[in-house]
């Protein structure tokens, strides 16, 4: 990290800059990527986050999830912040920072550094100068039939065609990867956890596309004429392709059409608009989605119920918190649905459970002390759904002050699971609801309480969430997930975590679980909960019987019975 750091300012001089600028995403914007620059110049691997080095200085901003385990990666080189500090940056003023334009939308500079410092365009990335990663192009884009996504090419390019006519637009730049993957009901393996094809898509209002990428990623779609050659471009001709366009009126995408585009793009047109609908039509699962997905889950839960299962009442040995994650992989991978990880897994117990995003690694993790609490956030990519679910999980009897934490979160949860979309239907509303029990006793976490959810894409898909700020109106057929939490540094971590999606009857919608595995009951405090929460409790367990025990053997079975 210090050696990249040197070299890279090194390069201020030749590019007259008083510092450098750093984001977590790629050129892409995806929240998982194989490219990782943040990584090489500050040692931290959040899933996000900005680092910014000055000729004297280092700056690293990220959210509440990564509090400590910032420090622990990066607290030695860097000072640490929350993206909070980043509106309108005061902490330097009257400098000139350099960026790369691929990897920064407008809007990002507007509000976090032009009030107090200029920018300077570097149409290089410096930090693949310092060090250049090889993007492996393993995986071919692959098409994904209707019978699995539910909806045709032609219906999703109809709506989005409609979406250009009502603002009076000759083209959208579909900029998000995940977005043309749902576009063209196409997948591929960019990301190292999420079947995104790195491309772009260009679709003007007599509803004609250009799918732009690398052809080495585009052969199988071409040769199975998923699309036809003339509907393909090399994305780095691109600007040529531009300059020869018709029409007068663009609309592109706020959030990940980065500044080299969008300039591109204003070049020669006038853009109209800056917010792609697709996000919110992903979002809204139908039937078939929501129906793969329900299977999906009843996989995943299979194979988490027998990990639990296992490192509770079968395992007698000291193991690693390494070591059980690749044990619950390998109950998942003996399905042959499953794919790979959606994300990787969190495996955090004692202290390190109070590491939100804590990543064990074999050279510094801690085995699991049956006297300690164990936090496991995991998902899995399916054929064909994504899932997400944290369990924590005890071993021996612990205390009342835990226990009663424990039941405040799951408290918390099921106030969540249990809401009235009708009345409270937007996520800041319901997020509410998640905390109320804790704040009684002066207790919150520092993390979201849901996120949306792709369907067999990203883990992490908005514009729906659960948090204090998102007004987004929860519709049915979207899929969030229930995850409340507490967190006490150095000592332990609780959260528990549901996927649900949003169900509607007689004109009430409704939360629906999708995860189907067991909530652990022996760190309740039943004083503590009401008839209604218990019932609920109840039903759930039940619920989760029905689903999985026929895959379970009669020892695994006979437990999960007993937990009814």
């Amino acid at each position: 990290m210090i050696k990249y750091i040197k070299k890279l300012r090194n390069k201020f001089k030749k590019y007259q800059i008083d510092g450098y600028i750093i984001p977590k995403n790629d050129d892409y914007f995806t929240e998982y990527s194989k490219i990782n620059r943040l990584k090489i110049i500050s040692n931290f691997s959040g899933s996000a986050g900005l680092a910014i080095i000055l000729k004297n200085k280092n700056y690293l901003f990220t959210d509440g999830r990564y509090t400590i385990q910032s420090q622990e990666e990066s607290g030695k080189n860097f000072k640490i912040y929350g993206f909070e500090k980043l509106l309108n940056c005061n902490l330097f003023k009257n400098l000139t920072l350099g960026i790369d334009p691929k990897v920064f939308t407008n809007t990002q500079i507007k509000n976090y550094f032009l009030k107090n410092n200029k920018i300077k365009y570097i149409n290089k990335n410096l930090i693949d100068e310092i060090k250049k990663q090889k993007e492996k192009f393993d995986i071919p884009f692959f098409s994904l039939n209707k019978n699995i996504v539910g909806e045709s090419v032609n219906s999703k390019i109809n709506k989005i065609a409609k979406y250009l006519k009502k603002n009076k637009s000759d083209y959208i730049y579909i900029s998000a990867p995940e977005n043309v993957a749902w576009i063209l009901n196409i997948r591929g393996g960019d990301g190292p956890n999420s079947p995104v094809p790195n491309s772009r898509l260009l679709i003007n209002k007599r509803k004609e596309i250009l799918l732009l990428s690398k052809i080495e990623k585009c052969k199988k779609l071409i040769n199975k004429k998923v699309i036809k050659i003339k509907q393909f471009l090399d994305i780095d001709k691109f600007p040529k392709k531009i300059s020869k366009l018709k029409g007068k009126n663009f609309i592109i995408d706020d959030k990940s059409c980065s500044i080299f585009y969008e300039n591109l793009i204003n070049s020669k047109f006038k853009i109209v608009s800056r917010e792609d609908p697709t996000y919110l039509l992903k979002a809204i699962k139908n039937k078939v989605e929501i129906s793969n997905m329900i299977n999906a889950h009843i996989l995943d839960g299979v194979a988490l119920t027998k990990f639990i299962y296992w490192i509770k009442k079968i395992n007698k040995n000291k193991i690693t918190e390494v070591e059980a994650a690749i044990k619950l992989e390998r109950f998942r991978k003996k399905n042959k649905n499953f794919l790979y990880p959606s994300f990787d897994t969190i495996a955090g117990s004692g202290k390190n459970g109070a590491i939100v995003h804590y990543r064990a690694k074999k050279e510094n993790c801690r085995n699991i002390n049956k006297k300690d609490i164990f936090l496991c956030d995991s998902g899995g990519q399916y054929k064909y759904g994504t899932t997400d679910v944290t369990r924590t999980i005890c071993f021996s009897e612990q205390s009342q002050n835990i226990k009663n934490i424990y039941t405040k979160v799951l408290k918390g949860h099921i106030a969540v699971a249990t809401t009235n979309i009708n009345k409270d239907n937007i996520g800041k509303k319901i997020d509410k609801r998640a905390r109320k029990f804790l704040r009684k006793s002066n207790l919150d976490y520092a993390h979201g309480t849901g996120h949306g959810v792709g369907f067999f894409l990203n883990v992490h898909e908005g514009p729906q969430s659960i948090t204090n700020v998102n007004k987004v109106t929860i519709k049915p057929g979207m899929v969030l997930s229930n995850e409340p939490g507490y967190y006490k540094k150095n000592y332990f971590g609780i959260r528990i975590e549901n996927l649900v999606y949003v169900a509607k009857k007689n004109r009430k919608l409704f939360f629906k679980n999708l995860t189907m595995a067991p909530i652990e009951k022996d760190l309740i405090n039943f004083d503590l909960m009401t008839v209604s929460e218990k019932n609920y409790l109840f039903k759930y367990h039940l619920a989760v019987y029905s689903k999985i025990s026929k895959y379970l053997n009669q020892n695994e079975k006979k437990w999960l019975a007993s937990l009814i």
